[in-house]
């Protein structure tokens, strides 16, 4: 007896399972509501229109209010449009789309690599010095604060500041326990989270699409400055000319003064020029390239501070090493209101900076052009409140000006109608910030 297989019978492959509808067709969410807000919002600051336009908004109901991420997707929840007056939505488009145009998640990024803040409650910190950025100044003049809107007034900080800063002055505790539901999204913090859609998603921005938006806002705002809060005005500045590396820059200036035509070149009759034979009875000289020689001038009034110096001291161990320039060939001037001895470059923490008083670094220039050998390059270091020389230096000159941040146009603890001159004009000057 043999067994027998059971006829085999012909079924139908089962249908694959119907995809799930996308996010942003969800029924539930008042898209009608939505729209008319971002409208109002568009209104009401025309210099975001389009950054507020360029957001696509997708229904979730994980998130508690709305969110975005670093694709220039909002996150919205349903019910939260639903109990949300109009006007108060419109201030939360654009509270979020300002996450979005100052690059939160980016810098958000960069202070977590450099001070090892990864934990949920540093990136709740981040969230929370990242809105109170915005809040200080976004609201008012037609659009409506919304409810819950974090202030630096509920944390007992001063209007003005950027996130970095808010970060520094502030942790979790009693103040903050009512913000713990709040979550403006990857786009505000750089953490994802898992209603972000991701790079390979519908409807994101690509990286040249996110940089035309804010270039386009950036415009708007320039064209009408006197429109917008100082803040904005400050982004704009900054989107039109992002602040340069200025070690690099000051490298470079160092580098350039170096290099150039004059720099470090000398005439001998050693070794006559090629060029004599055209001139019989005559030996001319030839070119003879040198290392060049560099002497720095470090202003050590009583306005710069010590923190001030120690950076200067660095620089001129960093102009040697990136410069190419031999050490023996740097040497280093400490001047307030009369020049000291020129050190020569041993090593950046050998060199006394010897000074505190006031300040003029004319005597500098003159016993820095003075010194045997005379140097192809000056490289002055100072915050600038010093009267300048008249006349032009004998050689190529490099100014790296520490910054001053005063709110008043007086710069002088003595004088108080003293404003000081901007450095020559032949100068090369990079701003040290």
């Amino acid at each position: 007896m043999t067994d027998t297989l059971p006829a085999p019978v012909d079924r139908a492959p089962a249908p694959p399972p119907a995809p799930a509808p996308p996010p942003e067709l969800d029924p539930e969410l008042d898209f009608d509501k939505l729209f008319a807000a971002r409208l109002h919002a568009a209104r009401v600051r025309p210099y975001l229109a389009t950054a507020l336009f360029a957001l696509h908004p997708v229904a979730s109901r994980q998130v508690p209010t709305m969110a975005v991420d670093r694709h220039w997707r909002c996150y919205v929840a349903p019910a939260f449009v639903d109990r949300t007056p109009v006007e108060e939505l419109a201030g939360v488009w654009v509270h979020e789309v300002s996450h979005l145009l100052r690059d939160h998640h980016g810098r958000s990024d960069r202070v977590a690599r450099e001070r090892g803040l990864h934990g949920p409650g540093d990136r709740l910190r981040m969230n929370i010095a990242a809105d109170c950025e915005i809040n200080d100044d976004v609201f008012g003049e037609g659009l409506l604060r919304p409810e819950g809107a974090v202030t630096p007034q509920l944390l007992g900080l001063t209007d003005g500041e950027l996130m970095e800063d808010y970060l520094r002055q502030f942790t979790l505790g009693r103040r903050t326990e009512g913000l713990v539901w709040l979550d403006c999204g990857s786009g505000a913090d750089g953490l994802e989270r898992a209603w972000d859609l991701g790079a390979d998603g519908a409807h994101g921005l690509s990286a040249q699409q996110r940089d035309a938006v804010r270039f386009r806002v950036a415009q708007g705002i320039a064209a009408r400055p006197g429109d917008t809060p100082k803040a904005w005005q400050r982004w704009a500045e900054e989107a039109f000319h992002p602040p340069q590396p200025w070690r690099q820059l000051l490298g470079a200036a160092v580098r350039s003064a170096t290099s150039g035509s004059g720099g470090g070149g000398d005439y001998t009759y050693s070794r006559p020029s090629r060029r004599s034979a055209s001139v019989p009875g005559a030996v001319l000289p030839s070119l003879r390239r040198r290392p060049p020689r560099v002497c720095v001038v470090i202003d050590t009034s009583g306005s710069v501070s010590d923190a001030e110096l120690g950076s200067a001291l660095l620089e001129v161990a960093a102009i040697a090493r990136g410069v190419g320039v031999r050490r023996d060939l740097v040497t280093v001037l400490s001047c307030d209101a009369a020049a000291r001895v020129a050190h020569p470059l041993c090593r950046a923490e050998g060199i006394p900076l010897v000074g505190g008083g006031g300040t003029d670094l004319r005597t500098g220039f003159a016993r820095a052009l003075r010194t045997e050998p005379r140097p192809d390059v000056l490289v002055v270091l100072t915050d600038g409140q010093t009267p300048w020389p008249s006349r032009r230096p004998a050689c190529r000159t490099v100014v790296g000006l520490f910054p001053r941040r005063r709110v008043s146009r007086s710069w002088s603890e003595h004088d108080p109608d003293y404003v000081p001159d901007a450095p020559p004009a032949r100068a090369h000057v990079v701003d040290i910030g």
